[in-house]
């Protein structure tokens, strides 16, 4: 499996990615955006998962997530010294599948990679062409969403949070569940404010009536449930 790896901090990059090939990875390095985006345009194609330091002398990772995200479904993870919400919320809402901040375990980092690994491999193999939820309809294939025929854009952590609920159609989820699914082992980053705001997004994208919802319902004191 191919890493792309762009860190700035030559002894940092150095350790990461002697760490990665000792744990079976290939690494392609990077220590700047625009050489970075070179190896996007050239060989994404060939990367399995995209490790990006936040800050960068010529750029930032939000911008390269952002491009991975337009181009290819592959995960990426945000390496930064950066952690107050608001910007886990931006990096999460931009595609990146989890965020890890300096400085971290190296086990920690490649535990971390092989869950988002693992995640999309069973997600891969899972995903059916399409799920219908009354007249909503995502396109798992293409990993876009309409409604009556006409496409809603999504961020991707509402495209995922979506996916969560379409996959436990008829089923009770409890805000618990909802948060741990999003989010995965970054669960330093959950709080039940954030699932109230994506929970209200999606409501106000989605339902006739977001003020009467009438698929994604809320079971007072419990939590949310999808259909019959």
């Amino acid at each position: 499996m191919n890493i792309l790896l762009v860190e700035d901090d030559k002894t940092i990059a150095a350790g990461l990615e002697y760490s990665l090939q000792q744990d079976k990875y290939a690494t392609i390095l990077c220590h700047d955006a625009e050489s970075a985006r070179k190896v996007l345009a050239e060989r994404l194609h060939e990367l399995s998962l995209c490790l990006f330091d936040l800050s960068l002398p010529d750029g930032s990772g939000y911008d390269l997530c952002r491009l991975v995200k337009e181009r290819s479904d592959i995960p990426v993870i945000f390496l930064t010294a950066i952690d107050d919400e608001v910007n886990v919320v931006m990096g999460l809402d931009m595609g990146a599948d989890d965020y890890i901040t300096k400085p971290f375990r190296i086990r920690e980092l490649l535990s971390r990679i092989g869950s988002v690994l693992r995640r999309y491999r069973k997600q891969a193999q899972t995903a059916a062409p399409a799920i219908d939820i009354g007249p909503v309809r995502i396109h798992t294939l293409e990993g876009k969403v309409t409604k009556h025929g006409e496409e809603i854009v999504l961020t991707a952590l509402e495209y995922r949070l979506l996916l969560i609920f379409a996959g436990h159609i008829g089923q009770l989820l409890t805000r618990s569940q909802l948060l741990e699914q999003i989010w995965d082992v970054a669960g330093d980053f959950v709080n039940d404010n954030t699932l109230t705001v994506y929970i209200k997004r999606l409501r106000e994208k989605l339902e006739d009536d977001p003020q009467q919802p009438a698929l994604i319902k809320t079971v007072r004191g419990l939590g949310y449930k999808v259909g019959d």
